[in-house]
């Protein structure tokens, strides 16, 4: 008789994870799964597979039989499973919450691991664990597992700074057993004194003490919800959630006054992966999100993500006019956006990602990086003792922050004025005064270079690189130029591992910081849809191999943002937050400024700062 199945069910899907609690009933073809939904598609699968314990949306599930993952397309219009296929590549499907806590579970309870913990001397109820993916070093064959890491409290609750160094624990989640356990020496262990973060444990002397801003008066939200779709000023688009990306914005358009008609910019955006290398070789609304857990039941997550309207003091456009001195002409209005928010916890890092529209028809996207340095313990307590190479800044007692890099990669799909479009570098030339009459020597003009293939797109940033659009080359201006959006990026930062580097070729899509690619469904996440221990071999890097025409076609930007980190000891305990963040900017997409009729707010005062 033949064994029965071992079954077990890791979500996953496109954009249809998560539910977004509406303000209103209202439905709409982007809309995520509900609650309901979910049980549903629960239901259509365990007809089919009856042991499996887990669920995922209308799109696309995947489960694990027998340690081999398979992909099912469901339909819930019809109540079944339309396509059943065995997954026969590399890299594994997402860690479940429950496989996370069971392997820590399993490691406290693991005899050689208690042994290590008391020939520490250290208190097996101050410690506590967390998981990593142990990620892929050129092993032909590996297993899925995942990789415990220790910490000891013990009079903080700022785990991440007092790591129990000198064990390698592995968990092989599949057999639910230790698979490597490793206790190679006893590091010292970083003080707890001063970590302690929460204000209620702070001891003088204090810093200052700022005013909060004025909380918007009950009933002046000046955003409004249809169902998920978002309106505000001129702007209109659907947000959505995704429980491996974030918020997902989709269908943004902007109001265009002159042609009473909303106007296509983006169909949609959303941060594809993140690749976060280390460099030691050893008021508001806020909105509910559903996902599916591993047994296939709706779970609520509160507070998802909030919107808000940010007024910054800064100026959106202002103009004195000296000149005539009859009148005195000074015109200013503030600058004011709408910002979608949602704060990211990786371990001990915490990402607040903030899409922020404005009313001048530009989208910025911001990245704040803040949290817990990854630490180090070591037996130095000043540099001069120092002998070897430490891979970080000693930042305080036998502490070393650890050198770091963080890549956000963004999939921008633009549709820029309609789904047609091509991707442009404008290249600044400086050329020589050949008019001998004219006592100037050069100046400066553009070339606009239309790029015809993906590997043409590939772009590292730099002092010299060209300005970057994407026209729309079927749609005029009255003046005859052609409608586009820029591309503004922020602070250049490209990666500095090996090429041949293992984390290097797994993250090859952060070689260039800019890509272009047609439209393809499949081509969502940069760096592939199964990530735990992939090999690199379903990347961006991969795909755009192949050179595709992308001129005059439904294009997918690809914008990566970096950050190199080099410790310091204003990061530690707690680290100020680190921004970074590009912009799109319409260029030529209006036929004037489109806040030109903005009207200024009622008894607005900003003395001469700017006014």
């Amino acid at each position: 008789m033949a064994s029965p199945l071992k079954i077990t069910l890791f979500f996953f899907s496109i954009f249809t994870i998560f539910f977004i609690s509406p303000i209103t009933s209202k439905l709409h073809p982007l809309d995520s799964l509900s609650p309901s939904e979910f049980l549903l598609v629960r239901a259509i699968v365990t007809q089919s597979y009856p042991t499996t314990h887990t669920n995922s949306p209308s799109t696309l599930v995947v489960i694990g039989v027998d340690q081999k993952t398979r992909e099912l397309i469901v339909d819930l219009s019809i109540r079944s499973i339309v396509s059943d296929k065995l997954y026969g590549g590399l890299g594994y499907p997402l860690l479940t919450i429950e496989e996370q806590e069971g392997a820590v579970d399993l490691t406290l309870k693991y005899e050689p691991f208690l042994a290590s913990i008391k020939r520490r001397g250290l208190n097996i109820s101050e410690v506590t664990c967390s998981t990593q993916t142990i990620g892929w070093y050129g092993k032909v064959k590996t297993t899925r597992e995942l990789k415990i890491i220790c910490f000891y409290l013990n009079g903080t609750i700022n785990m991440y700074v007092r790591p129990i160094e000198g064990m390698t624990i592995v968990v092989d989640i599949e057999q639910m057993k230790i698979s490597e356990f490793v206790d190679r020496a006893v590091p010292p262990m970083p003080k707890a004194t001063g970590t302690d973060y929460r204000a209620s444990k702070i001891t003088p002397p204090f810093g200052p003490r700022f005013n909060a801003a004025p909380p918007t008066p009950p009933g002046q939200k000046s955003f409004e919800f249809d169902g998920n779709v978002v309106s505000w000023a001129n702007w209109k688009f659907h947000l959505g959630f995704d429980a491996r990306v974030g918020p997902v914005i989709s269908q943004a358009s902007f109001y265009d006054a002159d042609k009473k008609k909303y106007r296509q910019i983006m169909y949609r955006s959303f941060i594809s992966e993140l690749f976060v290398p280390y460099q030691d070789p050893t008021e508001e609304c806020v909105v509910d999100g559903y996902y599916a857990g591993q047994d296939g039941k709706p779970v609520k997550v509160q507070d998802v993500m909030c919107i808000f309207e940010r007024h910054s003091g800064d100026v959106m456009w202002r103009h004195t006019e000296a000149e005539l001195r009859d009148q005195k002409i000074r015109e200013a209005r503030p600058d004011i956006s709408l910002v979608v928010r949602m704060v990211a916890t990786v371990g001990n890092y915490d990402y607040v990602l903030d899409w922020e529209f404005k009313p001048t028809g530009s989208i910025k996207f911001g990245v704040g990086l803040t949290g817990v340095l990854e630490v180090k313990a070591v037996p130095y307590t000043n540099t001069d003792e120092i002998k070897e190479e430490i891979y970080g800044t000693l930042v305080t007692d036998n502490t070393i922050g650890v050198n770091h890099d963080h890549f956000l990669t963004y999939h921008l799909d633009l549709d820029v004025d309609g789904d047609a479009n091509s991707f442009v570098k404008t290249h600044l030339i400086t050329k020589r005064v050949k008019d001998k009459n004219i006592p100037r020597k050069s100046y400066w003009n553009f070339e606009h270079e239309i790029v015809k293939t993906e590997s043409d797109a590939q772009i590292q940033l730099g002092l010299n690189s060209p300005e970057l659009l994407v026209v729309n080359p079927n749609k005029k201006t009255k003046p005859g130029n052609t409608v586009g959006y820029r591309l503004v990026p922020g602070s250049a930062v490209g990666p500095l591992l090996a090429t041949d580097d293992y984390p290097q070729i797994r993250g090859a899509f952060t070689n260039y910081n800019v890509w272009v690619t047609p439209y393809n469904k499949s081509e969502k996440w940069a760096g592939g849809r199964y990530v735990d221990q992939s090999r690199g071999d379903d990347t961006l890097a991969v795909w755009t191999e192949k050179n595709r025409n992308i001129e005059n076609k439904d294009i997918v930007v690809w914008y990566t943002m970096g950050f190199h980190h080099v410790p310091c000891q204003e990061d530690f305990p707690m680290m100020p937050t680190l921004s970074g963040g590009f912009e799109l900017k319409p260029t030529n997409f209006f036929e004037y400024s489109p806040v030109l009729k903005t009207v200024p707010p009622q008894h607005l005062s900003w003395g001469n700062c700017t006014n």
